[in-house]
């Protein structure tokens, strides 16, 4: 099978070989038969089995590597189509087993997760193993009686439920939710024919108002699940990508209906330092038609809201950027007509035969001329007061010399 290259990858640095032969599937292989191939080689070269062998450890990357890509319909189709020129690798997120993290990198990776920064993680090693050898404990789940439990960081807990063709016919529907909202995941298994179970899906908790919930629903139609991490870091870089991507990562169930007999569900704690409370049921959805058909119209709406809005992109972006251009020749325009009337004032000021007046001494002038303006009239509004007033001597009071010897 022939594999991409990028002019990068064809210079420096390893080769990657292509995705589908990495995973040793088929190019029109489904999506169920990715995941499936993903995990089983995934498991064969985990770290946790493999501590002291480094060609392991890069080939779990490189399983991961092709998994990220493949598993996103976007990166897969760019990939198909131009390779890994195509896709944009620095957006490539891994998924990380914290039970192989140790102490410090888990409070790390609990840090940014507290911060906003999306993470996904995957089920620790230890337990998919244990599953697949079939020595894990398994408790009956009985339909339509919730069991409520706590489970331990990275460990799990195996539930199995058991249906008959008519509620097979009917549907059914498994969930979970934590009150204290708690982070797992929800888990179902294949069983395989040594006895083992062998993961087939996985939906992680979301906060739904005031809990945390995740659900599978096997009603005999496509049932959709809301992926939240996909393009989660596109649409960081990106403001507008964060409304334009909200609805790439809704994508079908791999599976939409359970064969009447055995099944068995896991609640996986997906906390970092913690461990989970939850409560599991499973139900028959034969009670629930009206919100079967709901459920049906609204996410057919929601698919015709994602074509609307792949289109509505393209129109918002050339508006974007039309607008984004105008907005630049307006300032553009604006500094050009403030240049011209600059001149202009300029050159009515050049005709004149008098020299120029310097700021300055008209500044100290005006300032002294306005000085002096207060002054005057505070003097002006100055009345003399009675003690202010000179005296004046009255005539009356003149002491005159006579000589009262002399007749008059």
């Amino acid at each position: 099978m022939p594999s991409h290259l990028s002019k990068q990858d064809a210079t420096a640095g390893p080769v990657r070989r292509d995705p589908y032969e990495v995973l040793a599937i088929s190019r029109n292989s489904t999506d169920q038969e990715i995941k499936s191939a993903y995990r089983k080689m995934a498991l064969k070269y985990h770290p946790d089995k493999n501590s002291n062998d480094p060609e392991a450890a890069d080939m779990f990357k490189e399983v991961t590597f092709s998994y990220n890509i493949l598993s996103d319909p976007d990166k897969r189709r760019q990939y198909d189509s131009a390779g890994f020129e195509a896709v944009e690798l620095e957006s490539q997120e891994l998924e990380l087993d914290l039970s192989s993290l140790g102490a410090v990198n888990t409070m790390f990776a609990a840090l940014f997760s507290k911060l906003g920064v999306p993470i996904k993680t995957t089920v620790s090693a230890t337990v998919l193993e244990e599953a697949l050898n079939g020595v894990v404990d398994i408790h009956p789940l009985p339909l339509g009686l919730p069991i409520c439990r706590k489970v331990e960081k990275q460990c799990a807990h195996f539930y199995s439920v058991t249906i008959t063709e008519e509620e097979a016919r009917d549907g059914f529907v498994c969930r979970v939710q934590s009150s204290d909202k708690s982070k797992f995941k929800l888990l179902y298994f294949d069983q395989e024919e040594s006895g083992g179970l062998s993961l087939a899906l996985q939906e992680d908790s979301a906060k739904t108002g005031k809990v945390t919930s995740a659900g599978m629903y096997f009603l005999c139609f496509p049932v959709y699940r809301l992926d939240h991490t996909v393009n989660s870091i596109a649409a960081a870089k990106d403001a507008d990508a964060a409304f334009f991507k909200i609805l790439d990562g809704f994508q079908p169930y791999e599976i939409t209906e359970l064969k009447a007999g055995t099944h068995v569900f896991a609640v996986y704690g997906d906390n970092f330092f913690k461990s989970a409370s939850y409560s599991i049921e499973a139900l028959c959805a034969a009670p629930f038609m009206e919100e079967k058909a709901n459920l049906r119209a609204v996410e057919a709406e929601i698919l015709a809201k994602r074509a609307e809005i792949s289109k509505f992109e393209t129109e918002y972006r050339e508006v974007l950027a039309q607008f984004t251009e105008m907005s630049s020749r307006y300032a553009q325009e604006m500094q050009a007509i403030d240049e011209f009337l600059r001149q202009r004032n300029e050159i009515h000021a050049s005709y004149t035969t008098a020299p120029p007046m310097k700021r300055s001494s008209n500044k100290r002038r005006n300032k002294g001329s306005i000085r002096e303006t207060k002054e005057d009239a505070q003097v002006r509004d100055k009345k003399p007061s009675t003690r202010d007033r000179p005296k004046k001597k009255k005539w009356f009071n003149i002491h005159l010399k006579v000589d009262k010897r002399k007749p008059c």
